[in-house]
C-alpha cells in the first residue's frame, strides 16, 4: 500500500512592506498576507486581523506579520493589544514578544 503525499510548493520567503496600519506581502490593495492594526491612543495598538492565502499558508509568514509588527510597536514604544486570535496565539507562544503584549 503506497501512501499520496501533498508536495507543497516552498516559495521563498516575501518581503514584507508596511501600508497604512497594516503590514502586508504582495499589492497594498490586494495582499497575499496582511497584519492589520488599530492605533488606540498614545501608547497602544490593536491588531485585529491577520490574513494568510494558501499561497502562504502553512511557510511561517502569518508569524513574521506578527514579529513584524511587534518590531513596530518596540519602536514607536507602544504595547499590542491582540484582539486576532492568531496574532494572540503567536505572542502568547512567544515569550520574546511578550514585552509588548498588553
Amino acid at each position: 500500500m503506497t501512501k499520496k503525499r501533498m508536495k507543497r510548493r516552498v516559495l521563498e520567503m516575501p518581503e514584507i512592506k508596511q501600508g497604512n496600519n497594516k503590514f502586508y506581502v504582495g499589492e497594498e490593495d490586494n495582499p497575499t498576507a496582511e497584519i492589520s492594526y488599530v492605533p488606540t491612543g498614545e501608547k497602544r495598538f490593536i491588531a485585529d486581523s491577520t490574513y494568510v492565502s494558501d499561497e502562504w499558508r502553512g511557510q511561517g509568514v502569518g508569524k513574521q506579520l506578527v514579529e513584524r509588527l511587534v518590531q513596530h510597536a518596540r519602536e514607536e514604544g507602544k504595547l499590542i493589544i491582540p484582539q486576532c486570535p492568531f496574532t494572540e496565539k503567536v505572542m502568547k507562544e512567544n515569550e520574546e514578544m511578550q514585552d509588548v503584549m498588553e
